[in-house]
């Protein structure tokens, strides 16, 4: 991938009169690398599922044999663990998301795995189109909860530094938008992307009418935020890359499916698995260097084959999807 700052979307004029723009950075994913991988079956529940618990062994196999991650720096959470810690509990899964990032530098490779159930629930904070936010459900969740989307987002994209990859595969349903990332791709070509103009706008006046008022204490470092100062400035500062979703960072995500679409729970060669953590190793192993945009149509024939439910790559920037796919 390139090397170079990426600037994309609409120009604004800086708060010390320079000219800035939103920008990202590829990561070039040989730095350090660090994996969580979930997988819940739901036992004894009446929603048990089979595969999910050998997506997140596969996937780890995947990460070690075809991209150089070393076991020890992968946290799996599986729900037939017999070591409290490693199952896949609200807390457990919100601690190992943490340490997922903790630490992350330009060109590091991170990778999150999820295979169990995903649902919707009611959109609390209006930034989901649809009017629902997609969830995860933890294997405690019908005594503590779910975990949202936003959530997610906030804990694993937010601190990213630019440069940072995070690839993040879902194999659950509703799970097209996860990680509430702005850019989605399909074999089709790019199917959404956030209005920068717009947002850049409103959460930029908010920005510099308190720059203005002296409140602020930091100047412009970019669109997507502003120098991180003792004066509380920040808050502010984060409006536009909240309000996009947007990231400086490499983030990228694929799912089983549309948001509206359920993700199948499959069995093949004899074991069950989720469907799309099938497809990845599959089109992976049977060619190893292809490109984003060849990767979904990778995916999509090996799903087509069997399953309604369509590929998708979701992005927290625009990218170009002829360049090759590296984690």
């Amino acid at each position: 991938p390139p090397t170079a700052q990426q600037n994309y979307g609409p120009q604004f004029q800086g708060a010390n009169h320079q000219m800035q723009q939103p920008f990202f950075q590829y990561s070039q994913c040989n730095g350090k690398k660090k994996a969580l991988c979930i997988g819940i079956n739901y036992f004894g529940t009446g929603s048990e599922l089979r595969g999910c618990i050998n997506d997140a062994h596969n996937i780890q196999q995947f990460l070690c044999s075809k991209y150089g991650y070393r076991s020890e720096d992968i946290v799996m959470l599986t729900d037939d663990a017999t070591n409290p810690r490693k199952q896949p509990t609200v807390d457990n899964i919100m601690k190992a998301m943490q340490w997922l990032v903790q630490g992350a530098q330009p060109n590091d490779s991170l990778f999150f795995h999820y295979s169990g159930h995903g649902g919707q629930t009611k959109d609390m904070d209006g930034d989901e189109a649809d009017g629902n936010d997609e969830v995860i459900y933890p294997v405690d969740f019908e005594t503590n909860g779910h975990i949202v989307d936003d959530t997610m987002h906030e804990i694993m994209v937010r601190p990213l530094p630019p440069g940072c990859r995070l690839t993040a595969i879902f194999d659950s349903c509703h799970s097209g938008s996860a990680l509430d990332l702005p850019y989605i791709y399909s074999t089709e070509g790019k199917l959404k992307e956030p209005n920068l103009a717009a947002e850049a706008g409103s959460g930029l006046k908010t920005a510099f009418t308190s720059y203005a008022k002296g409140d602020m204490g930091g100047v412009l470092k970019s669109a997507m935020g502003l120098v991180k100062t003792a004066t509380g400035g920040q808050q502010k500062a984060d409006k536009v890359a909240r309000a996009t979703r947007t990231s400086p960072a490499d983030v990228i995500s694929w799912s089983g499916c549309k948001d509206s679409q359920t993700s199948a729970d499959a069995t093949e060669a004899g074991s069950a698995t989720g469907a799309m953590s099938y497809a990845f190793i599959a089109a992976l192993t049977e060619q190893s260097q292809q490109s984003y945009q060849g990767l979904l149509n990778s995916l999509r024939n090996i799903l087509r084959a069997k399953y309604s439910q369509k590929p998708q790559l979701s992005s927290s920037h625009p990218m170009d999807t002829n360049i090759m796919f590296i984690c």
